[in-house]
């Protein structure tokens, strides 16, 4: 069975470390060609713009085929086909498959069934590994260093899953954690457990204000009304923390402010002017860690 990459506990420090060095060889040249011949899916069976393009895009730099669909309307799931069956079916056709779905779980279930790799663009409000590896390269871009830095999460940690694979994959290089967030929406105990067993230092708190000072990242994250059971609980957290220029006053001058977007408004546009901001830089290297990503699951070292 081929490597596939579900969580970001799949790969190892060594691994993560070069895979981004692959993508900064990338970044340097993007126009590549040594995956020509190879055809891979793409199967969003929910919506998704920056995941999504980003990784066709990886697969065209590639010089790859890219084959697939963006939403789950027209599969013949909606026929009542098994996600097992769809997938046994997909692998006969290429050499890798990247999968976003709704359901906890549905990647690791991909990867049980095909023969050839499955990349987890996302299942519920489990994982996200590939966005936790961009998100590594703009820190270490930022910092000069992924090792001792202090993160402070803010926002959706209940259901964020960039937050839990973030924090998974930090723990490795000796970081302090923050967590910001309503009662609500705290961090599972199941990555408050993980983090315990390493020895890892973190904090809860509600307060955005108290640590803005004291981080080398913030990450923001937008409250995901999809997530919600109701209508009603989403509208009772969703406007509880917003981050406005002025707030930054006296913080870390290294501090850079990520958000794995889409934002509503918990980071105000007048963030965006800041020397803190670096969200979209972040989004744009998602090209060429997914590059990096494929490149390294098809075998190319």
């Amino acid at each position: 069975m081929s490597k596939s990459l579900v969580s970001i506990t799949d790969l190892s420090k060594d691994e993560i470390l070069h895979i981004l060095d692959v993508a900064a060889e990338f970044e340097k040249n993007r126009e590549q060609s040594f995956l020509e011949g190879k055809v891979v899916a793409s199967l969003f069976f929910e919506p998704s713009t920056r995941t999504r393009l980003s990784f066709e895009a990886a697969i065209n730099r590639l010089g790859a085929r890219v084959i697939g669909f963006p939403d789950n309307k027209n599969t013949s799931q909606s026929k009542g086909e098994t996600l097992e069956d769809t997938i046994k079916i997909v692998s006969n056709y290429v050499d890798l498959i990247v999968m976003r779905h709704p359901m906890e779980g549905a990647a690791k279930i991909a990867s049980e069934v095909s023969p050839v790799p499955v990349v987890n663009a996302g299942d519920g409000a489990n994982q996200h590994p590939t966005q936790t590896l961009l998100d590594l390269y703009a820190i270490q871009k930022t910092q000069g260093t992924l090792d001792g830095l202090t993160i402070n999460m803010v926002g959706d940690l209940r259901y964020g899953r960039t937050v839990h694979s973030l924090s998974q994959a930090m723990s490795a290089f000796d970081s302090k954690f923050i967590f910001t967030a309503p009662e609500e929406l705290r961090m599972p105990r199941k990555y408050l457990h993980e983090l315990e067993g390493k020895g890892i230092p973190y904090i809860e708190t509600e307060d955005l204000d108290a640590h803005l000072r004291d981080c080398d990242i913030l990450y923001m994250t937008r409250v995901q009304q999809e997530r919600f059971p109701s209508k009603e609980d989403y509208d009772r957290v969703k406007d509880t923390y917003i981050l406005k220029a002025d707030m930054l006053q006296g913080v870390r001058d290294n501090m850079k402010v990520l958000h794995p977007l889409p934002r509503i408004n918990e980071v105000s546009t007048d963030v965006d002017s800041t020397h803190y901001a670096y969200y979209f830089e972040q989004a744009g290297g998602g090209l060429y860690v997914r590059m990096a990503v494929i490149s390294y699951l098809l075998g190319y070292r």
